[in-house]
């Protein structure tokens, strides 16, 4: 561009901002459309399953808590990430599920993807309530009012029904049984803490946390 140009764009401000928007929305959708259009780009992962009702719920609520500020879930395809979370590093076709994915870029605390099956959903109790009795040294928040909370499943099958609009594979019968499921689901997490002496109700938000992160990297860990 001659310098007479550049002055003359410089000189108008609003023909500036037109043409650098359109320059970047350009850019944008040359960058961004083939990764939607082309499937290829994210290689299907067989074992890599729809989350269940409970674990919905359960994501919604890790979102609602802002848990992603301090927490990422993607482990680097570097060695020192695959020693510190075993179980592989973070592959695309893992979360072909997650809308909206909780990659996060911040580790205030550690990466929650191969966090699933590591502690016993005990710990996850405990740890909710108050995290310093479970890791010593924690700066972590307690969560009690997750122990307390009942969980809504008002909205549930709608959650399942967005999901599947979006591409989750959802079945019909899935959706129509969600809330069914989803109580099935939680008294088993409420038995598992009764061994441990935990006692609490199959309905409180705790419940469906901890079926979120005991699922979280266990379909494609190596």
């Amino acid at each position: 561009m001659s310098e007479g140009r550049h002055r003359f764009l410089e000189g108008h401000g609003l023909l500036l901002t037109v043409m650098a928007t359109v320059l970047i929305t350009i850019g944008g959708l040359v960058e961004i459309v083939p990764l939607i259009a082309v499937k290829t780009n994210i290689p299907p992962i067989p074992s890599v399953k729809p989350y269940s009702a409970l674990e919905l719920e359960g994501r919604d609520l890790y979102v609602r808590e802002g848990c992603y500020n301090c927490h990422s879930q993607m482990v680097r395809p570097f060695r020192a990430e695959t020693l510190r979370y075993p179980g592989g590093y973070g592959k695309p076709g893992e979360f072909v599920y997650d809308h909206p994915f909780q990659w996060g870029s911040k580790r205030t605390g550690p990466d929650l993807l191969r966090v699933g099956g590591k502690y016993p959903d005990s710990w996850h109790y405990l740890h909710m309530e108050n995290p310093q009795e479970t890791s010593e040294g924690s700066i972590m928040p307690p969560y009690p009012w997750l122990i307390t909370r009942q969980l809504s499943t008002k909205h549930t099958r709608r959650k399942l029904e967005a999901m599947k609009t979006l591409g989750v594979p959802y079945s019909d019968f899935e959706i129509d049984n969600a809330v069914a499921d989803l109580e099935e689901q939680a008294q088993g997490i409420v038995e598992r803490l009764a061994e441990a002496n935990i006692e609490v109700k199959p309905d409180r938000e705790i419940i469906a946390l901890i079926a979120y992160l005991q699922r979280l990297g266990t379909d494609a860990r190596e």
